[in-house]
């Protein structure tokens, strides 16, 4: 018997998991890959803000930005490098939402350095940009270290009942409180409300003269050297879906692709490829991440279908599975978001701690009712 379950070992469920452990629970997680076998352990993990012009995205990903920094250097510095970022506009009409997020930002902006400058190509030098100081996390052994302290089992978990105040998970196992962090992949719950989409990433790891002290982002993401080795990495195809795909992904194009984007923004010389990191990233349609309680549609259907047509809803009437929650959506920002969200999480089961409206999966319920 656990006090916790969480079925999903990527970002979003091992920062679950941590901050139940660290209260004390008794918890365990399920995978049926393995720790960050999917899209976090395919992800370059870097913490950057969002540099956009406003929106509530960008608020909510500045707020997990500034959280994350010192949390990963206060709890996995071990896992955590900071670099700093140079973020620089694809085009001109990014340029512009760069030079606004400039004028407007309260966070400590850089100017880069020579030697840095000296690394990118002639094109990108005369885009916008923004400089500050930022990280990067290593994605694989970040995820082991968060549930070190959980029990872990490799387990396809396709049944979930509530029986007498617990979930009963394939029959085998139970828990009280129970955590959905399964990503982009079909969901265990069969909910026609949750609105889910796939971003498929791939990162590559590659050996290269340039020596890289800082984290690039343009076309592509190009993380710091470390030991040699330079990560190239992008949530690059919205289209292709393990599940739904007729064909297999092709690495080798995928490859291509990363280094053709990277050879826009960087002079990569003498390159090798030495790895290939491929998974699916769980996003949203609405591009917010999805945290708390489930609804229970049929139910909340023919107690309050009417109201919510009618009128603006009110998610405190909807009706909503007991004990359950999701993590979930937080696209190419996962390992900025997910520390923040899972500590709101724990915040809302263990202490009544209110969930953003913009936050609940409540939303997607409430427009797929108007909308059917």
């Amino acid at each position: 018997m656990y006090d916790v379950a969480v079925v999903g070992a990527g970002i979003n469920g091992c920062s679950a998991a941590y901050e139940f452990v660290q209260e004390g629970k008794n918890v365990i997680v399920f995978d049926k890959e393995g720790i960050a076998s999917g899209g976090s352990g395919a992800a370059g993990a870097f913490i950057s803000p969002k540099f956009s012009k406003a929106g509530e995205l960008k608020e909510i990903i500045e707020e997990a930005f500034v959280y994350s920094m010192e949390y990963y250097e206060t709890n996995f510095k071990h896992f955590f490098t900071k670099a700093q970022l140079l973020h620089i506009a694809k085009d001109e009409a990014e340029g512009e939402s760069l030079r606004v997020f400039k004028a407007k930002t309260t966070l400590k902006l850089k100017k880069p350095n020579e030697e840095l400058l000296e690394s990118l190509t002639q094109s990108a030098k005369e885009q916008e940009y923004v400089s500050l100081d930022a990280g990067v996390v290593n994605a694989k052994e970040i995820c082991q270290k968060m549930i070190a302290g959980a029990k872990f089992v490799s387990l396809d978990v396709q049944e979930l009942v509530w029986e007498d105040g617990y979930w009963l998970i394939n029959e085998s196992y139970a828990a009280r409180e129970l955590i959905l962090a399964t990503g982009a992949y079909k969901t265990i719950i069969k909910e026609p409300y949750i609105g889910l989409r796939g971003v498929w990433g791939h990162r590559i790891d590659v050996k290269s003269k340039l020596k890289n002290p800082y984290s690039i982002h343009q076309f592509v993401s190009i993380a710091p050297s470390s030991d040699g080795i330079i990560a190239i990495g992008a949530t690059h195809n919205v289209h292709y879906h393990p599940q739904t795909a007729k064909e297999p992904y092709d690495v080798k194009a995928g490859r291509e692709e990363l280094l053709e984007k990277a050879a826009r923004t960087v002079k990569l010389d003498a390159v090798e490829v030495v790895a290939d990191y491929t998974g699916l990233r769980s996003g949203s349609h609405d591009y917010m991440p999805l945290l708390g309680s489930l609804v229970l549609s049929k139910e909340t259907l023919e107690c309050c279908e009417k109201s919510i047509r009618v009128k603006k809803p009110d998610f405190g009437e909807f009706l909503y599975y007991p004990h359950l929650y999701m993590i979930n959506g937080s696209g190419g920002y996962g390992f900025v978001l997910a520390p923040y969200l899972a500590k709101m999480l724990k915040e809302q089961i263990l202490r009544g701690k209110e969930i953003s409206p913009r936050l609940s999966p409540a939303r997607f319920f409430a427009r797929w009712v108007k909308k059917s």
